[in-house]
């Protein structure tokens, strides 16, 4: 690609950008959304992650699903689960996780070795 095409890509998408992220601010303010709409988006976020974390957690390298103890992901997230429930507080279940996940999966490696 020459200079002027590599710049000429960066405008339009800096330009695709600006529109679309300004879009409901633009206009927003003529736009009513309905409130049944609205009662729905207040669940996109929680859809969002599950959509993300779900299969992270269920499935393995290959694609298949690995509901098994010896899953590190899977019993993270549960203990993860079980903490927020317990506590309400997402910054300590993120660390609690992680940390549970760390865990489990640092004695399935040695359990492997010996």
């Amino acid at each position: 690609m020459a200079d002027w095409e590599i710049w000429a890509v960066i405008g339009v998408l800096a330009l695709s950008t600006a529109i679309t992220r300004s879009g409901f601010w633009l206009i927003g303010h003529k736009v009513s959304i309905p409130p049944h709409v609205q009662d729905m988006l207040r669940y996109a976020p929680a859809c969002a992650l599950a959509a993300i974390i779900g299969p992270d957690l269920l499935l393995d390298s290959g694609g298949n699903v690995h509901l098994e103890l010896g899953n590190p992901k899977l019993l993270g997230g549960i203990a993860a689960l079980g903490f927020y429930l317990w506590r309400r507080n997402m910054l300590q279940t993120i660390v609690f996780g992680m940390l549970a996940f760390t865990l489990l999966r640092l004695l399935h490696v040695f359990q492997g070795a010996a």
